[in-house]
């Protein structure tokens, strides 16, 4: 799929709250499209495409990623699933967008990775936030020196979850813990702005499940610049974000990760105030830019790059490495 003008045809894996925001925003896309759902039950599928006005449902995802309508596959499933999923819609010779955190760890994310690019197929990790107005307004106001030298950053990203053993935030069997649910946020922002760390320093403190709880991150980028990062399902965090460079800092009025304003603050105390239009919650952007590069072949996105994603998820490997975070199917007796 090439044509400038075509539309893109989604199919969503996984009916989730997440994929209920998604389908909700492509309908915004006026070049875009979900024609298809798939669930592991039919009767699923088809409450989501009730709801959604989506004419094609499938009882699975195997039903899914062989529809021939469907350019592209959205998977909204718990991030311990995604290797598996992204990979069947790979091998069907599907383009995928895959929730974040794109997998569980590096590895899984190279073999993702590397089936897509076997295949000649696209994929990207929805980091939704990377494509949002404000943060891309932001990205020009860096790069074009607004700031000056920019030394380092600050951000948190804190939400409070009453302790239920059977919520998947607290479930080590669903990936639990802050780290990989909204610590992915902070550390894939600091690598949207200063690249990969060249050192990493984390501690945490654990869940009464014994996913972690919060964990705080130090990390070293080149030419000495710092990012102090938190992560925490204890407290309800600002969830703001500071820039900061030797000329002016920007700071991002919470929630950063959504739609958000921002302001400019120089040196002197001179404050620029931005407040963006946006439209939807927001991931409408990050499927646009998906739209975008099928339009124009692309296998993947120079936004955010598939070697990025896998670097931020070494990136977390080491922070769990240091934390003690492990799951139960990594401690399991190979067979």
């Amino acid at each position: 799929m090439t044509a400038r003008d075509a539309t893109v045809n989604w199919g969503i894996l996984g009916t989730g709250w997440i994929a209920s925001k998604f389908a909700a925003d492509i309908a915004l896309l006026p070049d875009a499209r979900v024609v298809a759902v798939g669930s592991r039950t039919l009767d699923r599928a088809a409450e989501f495409a009730d709801r959604f006005g989506i004419p094609r449902r499938h009882g699975s995802y195997e039903a899914l990623v062989a529809d021939p309508e469907v350019d592209v596959v959205y998977v909204a499933t718990p991030h311990p699933f995604h290797v598996t999923d992204a990979l069947l819609a790979i091998e069907a010779g599907k383009a995928v967008l895959v929730e974040k955190p794109f997998t569980m760890d590096a590895d899984q994310a190279r073999r993702v990775v590397g089936a897509a690019r076997a295949r000649g197929v696209f994929a990207m990790e929805a980091m939704w936030t990377r494509f949002l107005p404000h943060m891309r307004r932001i990205r020009e106001l860096v790069d074009g020196g607004r700031l000056g030298d920019v030394r380092s950053m600050t951000a948190d990203h804190g939400q409070w979850f009453a302790k239920d053993p059977e919520h998947r935030l607290f479930s080590p069997d669903l990936g639990g813990g802050a780290l990989l649910d909204l610590g992915v946020y902070v550390v894939s922002l600091a690598s949207f702005f200063f690249g990969a760390p060249t050192q990493v320093v984390a501690m945490s403190e654990p869940t009464f499940t014994g996913v972690d709880a919060q964990t705080a991150v130090l990390l070293r980028h080149t030419g000495g610049r710092l990012a102090a990062l938190l992560a925490t399902l204890e407290t309800r965090s600002a969830t703001w974000v500071s820039i900061n460079g030797v000329e002016a800092r920007i700071e991002i009025g919470g929630p950063f990760y959504a739609p958000a304003p921002f302001r400019l603050v120089t040196r002197d105390g001179k404050v620029e105030e931005f407040d963006l239009p946006h439209l939807g919650h927001g991931l409408l952007y990050e499927a646009a830019e998906v739209g975008r590069c099928l339009r124009q072949g692309l296998r993947e996105s120079p936004i955010m790059p598939l070697d990025e994603t896998v670097q931020i998820l070494e990136v977390l490997d080491e922070i769990r490495r240091q934390i003690g975070l492990r799951y139960p199917w990594e401690d399991a007796p190979s067979s």
